[in-house]
């Protein structure tokens, strides 16, 4: 973290002479992912649209630390804009904690009518109180497990494996519910982790799965999809406040258009993943999703005491059909 502050501080005060403002977004993924490509994209818009007047200057692969690191940079007005997940994000904005319960979500069509809609809308509102404004969700897919020495095909296969989770109380939870022990690591950690035998396995979507390179690690993926976890795009409203309403404007006009990108590459870039690590011999398996479901329906009774939240879910089950 100091040396995360220590670079930080040297690209401090990144307004030009010439008038031009940069955007400094940074985020923990590879440049390879399709999140990362769409950001490329949005940089390359928003100079268009401002004529000039607005750029982005991007700082990937964790350069600049953790997602909650960088967070917290964000919230002191030192860096300006990133990508998190749900996971992380609700450490900080705890209504958004919603989003990670296991089986939420039927299909991704559901998930973002959802996310697109009043209900998306409010909780990346619920943010801004925390100094964070969400301005829309890049697809992160469906998150499932993998492991090093045999395959999770049933809840039963969880028990006694201790399994790499982000610092979330609802995927650590969710593991618990599972009969799995929850083992929070950073994502730049976790390879070495996986190696040295510190965890059993992980849960991820696909493509993060195979450019991690973790598949070299463990060759089992069962596709039990638990959660669908959007990446939620922040910027912080000391940033944000600053900008003109046309300088707001020419960003979200850039954001909409980065978010329809990413959506389209994302279908490609999992099925690519799939391919991928199977051709490395990962062995993938669809197991059975109803005990899984049935095991983590305990979750949901933590809500039922929370009026807005309970009709948050409600809402979000009766929108499945």
């Amino acid at each position: 973290m100091v040396l995360t502050l220590v670079l930080v501080a040297q690209f401090m005060g990144c307004m030009q002479d010439d008038g031009v403002k940069t955007i400094r977004l940074a985020h923990g993924l590879d440049v390879n992912h399709s999140v990362h490509r769409a950001m490329v994209k949005m940089g390359e818009d928003l100079e268009n649209i401002s004529g000039g007047k607005l750029r982005i200057e991007i700082y990937p692969n964790q350069q600049l630390g953790t997602e909650r690191e960088i967070l917290e940079l964000i919230q002191l007005g030192s860096l300006d804009m990133t990508k998190v997940s749900v996971a992380t994000l609700e450490n900080f904005a705890p209504k958004t904690r919603i989003l990670g319960l296991p089986y939420l979500f039927e299909t991704r069509k559901h998930a973002f009518e959802v996310l697109d809609g009043p209900i998306g809308q409010a909780l990346l509102d619920n943010a801004q109180q925390f100094r964070l404004k969400g301005l829309g969700y890049y697809d992160a897919g469906f998150r499932s497990f993998y492991t090093e020495h045999e395959p999770v095909n049933s809840p039963d296969d969880l028990k006694g494996l201790k399994i790499r989770v982000m610092e979330s109380v609802t995927a650590m939870d969710m593991v618990k519910s599972l009969g799995g022990s929850p083992t929070p690591i950073s994502w730049g950690e976790l390879y070495t982790s996986l190696q040295q035998g510190v965890v059993d396995g992980a849960e991820n979507n696909p493509p993060s799965f195979y450019l991690s390179k973790h598949y070299e690690v463990c060759p089992y993926y069962a596709l039990d999809e638990h959660t669908f976890s959007p990446d939620v795009l922040i910027v912080g409203t000391q940033f944000w406040n600053k900008l003109s309403k046309q300088e707001q404007d020419w960003v979200n006009e850039a954001v909409k258009r980065s978010l329809e990108h990413q959506r389209k590459l994302w279908a490609d870039s999992e099925a690519e993943a799939l391919e991928e690590v199977q051709k490395a011999g990962v062995k993938i398996s669809h197991p059975n999703k109803e005990p899984f479901i049935q095991l983590t329906k305990e979750m949901y009774k933590v809500y039922e005491s929370d009026e807005e939240l309970n009709n948050m879910i409600q809402q979000i089950k009766s929108m499945a059909n």
